[in-house]
């Protein structure tokens, strides 16, 4: 595997533009469509709790049907809050956990662009990929051009 000296990677990240280039993670209509999601389960979650058959429910269901639907909401936050940055020091996002790639670590880049999102799967030193959303514009474009300049050759 090859991987971009010194000099291609500073042009990447010269015609990437000014950095950091910070966007959202998430693409605005997947937050919209998360949120209608979360909206149309609460009601139906209250729905079914008023209703007669909601009194036949056990309470360690109703509690672990209220325990998921509040994981569900905390995955929505970050959804709705996460940020992906490329800098001079590498590419991070933020979300249950930070995730970050340096340049030096690494070595193989491959945008997917799918429906719901485009990503850009990094490859380490380490073996473990390490996924970075792109939510807007500007970063799609920065993510098909560092998966251009990391890929196998």
């Amino acid at each position: 595997m090859h991987k971009p000296s010194d000099e291609e990677r500073s042009r990447l990240l010269e015609e990437i533009g000014p950095l950091p280039l910070r966007g959202a993670a998430w693409p605005r209509w997947i937050k919209v469509l998360a949120c209608a999601v979360l909206i149309l389960i609460a009601y139906q979650i209250v729905k079914t709790a008023m209703s007669p058959a909601g009194l036949d429910i056990s309470p360690v269901v109703t509690g672990s049907i209220m325990l998921c639907y509040l994981a569900l909401l905390v995955l929505a936050r970050y959804m709705l809050v996460s940020e992906t940055i490329i800098s001079r020091k590498g590419i991070s996002q933020t979300w249950l956990s930070r995730r970050e790639v340096s340049w030096d670590d690494l070595h193989f880049a491959k945008f997917i662009p799918l429906i719901g999102g485009k990503r850009l799967v990094c490859f380490t030193a380490r073996g473990r990929p390490v996924v970075f959303q792109a939510g807007t514009r500007e970063l799609e474009i920065a993510f098909a051009r560092i998966s251009l300049v990391y890929r196998r050759k």
